[in-house]
């Protein structure tokens, strides 16, 4: 408008808010045993639908990838006989395809689920390796409903109102990774870019959203600095 009509004002940037971002919530190693246990826990019995959620908890905690991500993955995406073991994310935000490696964990996790969706008659039902119970592909709605159920069984989530979310296990496994590359003594600021490419993200300032100040974290990162300083920044 402003090329066209000179007297137009232009509102200066910053006048209207962005919708505001929730506050990511780190969930600890006991609360993710607990949500696993809890997905365990679901019906019907002998059905598909408790490993299907337990193991596709497992993989977004482990892995990082966003829930779309992981429920659109195809059973030739899931390439567990290469090495090292991995899954490849098609056409992802902002259109990226990656590949992503797994732990070996994982990996098991993922081949025990496949054994349990062929013995109980799912392959074939569809292209999807996460498949639900009437049969079909899993959907991310559904996902995030049926997580929001566990949060609040496993006490993590009050009866009603907000609280963590399924993606929050994406900013889980970002705080995680940089607690262990921390312990392990890497070079922290070298090694995030390797980190945003491994979570799909443009550039590596969209991964900094992800790395909250957890206490554990800080302790880390301060005893690295104190070490720092007793050996005159040797390190």
């Amino acid at each position: 408008m402003r090329a066209a009509v000179p007297d137009c004002e232009v509102p200066p940037h910053g006048l209207l808010q962005g919708a505001p971002r929730p506050t990511p919530y780190i969930y600890s190693p006991h609360e993710i045993e607990v949500l696993l246990d809890a997905a365990r826990a679901l019906g019907p019995r002998d059905a598909l639908r408790p490993f299907t959620f337990a193991t596709l908890i497992g993989l977004l905690v482990s892995s990082g990838l966003r829930v779309g991500e992981a429920v659109q993955l195809e059973t030739a995406d899931v390439r567990l006989d290469d090495q090292p073991p991995r899954v490849l994310v098609r056409q992802a935000k902002f259109r990226k395809s990656r590949l992503v490696p797994l732990h070996p964990t994982t990996t098991a996790a993922l081949r025990a689920y496949a054994r349990r969706r062929r013995d109980l008659g799912y392959d074939g039902l569809a292209e999807t390796f996460f498949v639900s119970e009437y049969p079909g592909p899993l959907r991310a709605p559904s996902v995030r409903r049926t997580f929001v159920a566990l949060a609040r069984r496993a006490g993590l989530r009050p009866p009603v109102g907000p609280g963590p979310r399924v993606h929050d296990l994406r900013h889980t496994f970002a705080v995680g990774r940089l607690l262990a590359w921390y312990r392990d003594g890497a070079d922290v600021h070298a090694r995030l870019p390797e980190l945003s490419v491994y979570l799909g993200h443009v550039k590596p300032e969209d991964t900094y959203w992800y790395l909250s100040a957890t206490p554990e974290l800080l302790g880390t990162a301060a005893a690295r600095f104190a070490s720092f300083v007793e050996h005159g920044g040797a390190r």
